[in-house]
């Protein structure tokens, strides 16, 4: 799979809320941002956690428009996100960037950067 189709992926498991699918492709200690609360995850029981704690409270649907590889190697992903409150009020809507490390096909890091 290459590097574009696994981001993709990734996001299409996140949106329907598929965490098995998404960890399927984090790496066993993988660093993420806790982009709700603040702070950084590590491993697969913190981001599941989190996304849990998440979901009982918004509701973020985020919709890659570009992917880019940048000049370290590192993965951008130019995307669309559409925050709402459990009753589909929209809370937020712009676009926003994810930043990926991919190591051995996996995801070993990610950070947000706002657009």
């Amino acid at each position: 799979m290459n590097i574009e189709d696994l981001i993709r992926k990734t996001y299409a498991a996140f949106n329907p809320r598929d965490i098995e699918s998404v960890l399927a492709v984090m790496h066993p200690d993988v660093d993420w941002p806790n982009g709700w609360e603040g702070g950084r995850l590590r491993g697969h029981d913190e981001v599941q956690e989190y996304w849990t704690r998440q979901w009982k409270a918004i509701d973020p649907i985020v919709t890659p428009e570009r992917i880019v590889r940048e000049g370290d190697g590192r993965i951008a992903a130019h995307l669309h996100q559409v925050v709402r409150d459990l009753q589909g009020n929209v809370i937020s809507d712009g676009m926003v960037e994810h930043v990926y490390q991919i190591e051995a096909g996996l995801i070993k890091s990610m950070e947000i950067r706002e657009l």
